[in-house]
């Protein structure tokens, strides 16, 4: 075999690599259970957050969702929309600390959604929408532990924090970045919308509200530039790695003339 031909296949080899890594990070990225949108101004008040349950299993089906809120930060004014073949179990807890706001004092918060009934197979996903009437304004980040139940009995607990400049853990908790006001506008306006509540979750129940039509349009727009953002990123991505297959290819070409010369 060339010295030529022996560096072709080897530059192949390289981008092909290259290539199913990309494609690789990008389906584990798509596997986990994650909120949207991404992030929200601190203190944002009559907004909306969608939890995406994809289904990872091939023979067994999704048939039930938790998702833990945190307690130490807590939601306020927490309503479930409702879900077509899903039933809503709504757990509060009675705060600690009261929280004092312009329509008087919280004492009680939601800290746990619980989704039964319905069924997310092969190849599906779910997106399970909140609404809220205000955020916390004292931490920078909320994560919303998950508990993902498949028929076959099978517990996927999506629980893991990520830790700031550290890898992203194999499970995560799905995660709301918290940013000061202004510096998430165009971000945290997709998701907002009037479906927030004037008060909140009173007891454990099966509770649901629905969200305005401009907010399910608003959060449907943030989904899709978030999915376009990704497209183009794997696009570009694609596009690297086969310039430097070409530029390679290219340089074994001409030192395999230089070679014969």
């Amino acid at each position: 075999m060339s010295p030529m031909s022996t560096t072709l296949r080897r530059t192949g080899t390289v981008a092909a690599l290259a290539t199913a890594g990309v494609l690789t990070a990008a389906g584990a990225a798509f596997a986990h259970v994650t909120v949207h949108p991404e992030s929200y101004a601190k203190g944002a008040t009559d907004g909306l957050l969608s939890f995406r349950v994809p289904n990872e299993e091939d023979t067994a089906s999704t048939t039930k969702v938790q998702v833990f809120l945190p307690t130490d930060h807590p939601l306020l004014g927490v309503l479930v929309t409702p879900q077509a073949g899903w039933a809503a179990k709504v757990t509060t807890i009675k705060l600690k600390k009261p929280i004092k706001t312009d329509d008087g004092t919280i004492t009680d918060a939601v800290s746990e959604i619980t989704w039964t009934g319905g069924r997310i197979r092969h190849g599906e996903f779910q997106d399970f929408a909140v609404a809220f009437g205000q955020l916390p304004d004292d931490t920078d980040q909320l994560s919303f532990k998950t508990l993902q139940t498949y028929s076959d009995g099978n517990v996927v607990r999506w629980i893991e924090e990520p830790q700031k400049g550290g890898e992203e853990p194999e499970s995560p908790a799905p995660t709301l970045k918290l940013t000061a006001n202004g510096a998430g506008d165009e971000t945290s306006s997709a998701g907002a919308g009037e479906s927030g509540s004037d008060s909140s979750s009173s007891s454990s129940s099966s509770s649901s509200a629905p969200a305005s039509s401009s907010s399910g349009t608003e959060q449907a727009s943030a989904s899709d530039k978030s999915s376009d953002s990704t497209a183009r990123g794997l696009g570009t991505a694609g596009l690297i790695v086969g310039v430097l297959g070409l530029g390679a290819a290219g340089f074994a070409v001409v030192r395999g003339r230089s070679t014969r010369s």
